[in-house]
């Protein structure tokens, strides 16, 4: 694995490490070392934290990989010096005075949220609701995903963690055009604020999963990028 640069997955909302469960395998054939941090969507800065720990089991330098929600924990994340650059996979990324929430309400609001069920102070989203969130997926992946969401905490969205990597380390951002969850214009204009390298493709919220070598290709992409720089500084 000497001269790859390490990978960490960081999962949104409604998801845990299982939503990359299509480009881990081939990454890992591949000599990369990767690992998807496993955190419990109760605080931002908690889930920060849990990302940091697991940069401590990967060795520097480090890609961040974040889908959807992840895209706010990778971008605070992300400052850590172990991280060299940022991809992002249909993806939040606030800048220092924004929230999760605050961004999105600038756009249209997607039909995912027609289907979120408050219960015991976590936000679940309701079965008919896996179709605005993987409806280019099979049915059977479909429940899949839905049997393995895990709700947030009520307010996870209203607040964030310090930091904004993407203002100082490399960025990928691949926008999802058909995505019902974030809305894609929402993509579009993240991408282009932080002058991402971007990448376009028709899929719902979960490329990783309808459109796996998409994301593998874009993330081979950075490694190699990451790996150059390493090499020439």
């Amino acid at each position: 694995m000497a001269n790859k640069p390490s990978i960490v997955f960081c999962h949104g909302i409604w998801a845990d490490g299982s939503s990359f469960s299509k480009v881990i395998p081939p990454l890992q054939a591949e000599g990369y070392a990767v690992m998807a941090a496993q955190y419990g969507l109760d605080t931002p800065e908690g889930d920060v934290a849990t990302v940091k720990r697991t940069l401590g089991r990967v060795s520097s330098p480090t890609i961040l990989v974040g889908h959807s929600y992840g895209g706010s924990v990778i971008t605070a994340a992300g400052t850590d010096d172990r991280v060299a650059g940022l991809v992002y996979i249909a993806a939040l990324a606030p800048d220092a005075d924004e929230t999760s929430q605050s961004q999105q309400e600038k756009f249209p609001v997607t039909d995912v949220f027609k289907y979120v069920e408050p219960a015991d102070g976590r936000l679940w989203m309701r079965l008919e609701g896996v179709v605005c969130f993987a409806g280019d997926l099979p049915e059977q992946e479909q429940k899949l995903v839905w049997a393995t969401h895990y709700a947030p905490a009520a307010d996870l969205f209203s607040r964030n963690a310090p930091g904004v990597a993407w203002k100082t380390k490399p960025s990928w951002y691949i926008v999802a055009n058909n995505d019902r969850t974030v809305h894609p214009g929402l993509e579009r204009f993240l991408a282009k604020r932080m002058r991402a390298t971007t990448r376009a493709v028709d899929s719902s919220h979960v490329p990783m999963l309808s459109h796996p070598e998409v994301v593998l290709d874009v993330i081979r992409s950075a490694a190699k990028t990451v790996a150059a720089s390493q090499r020439a500084g």
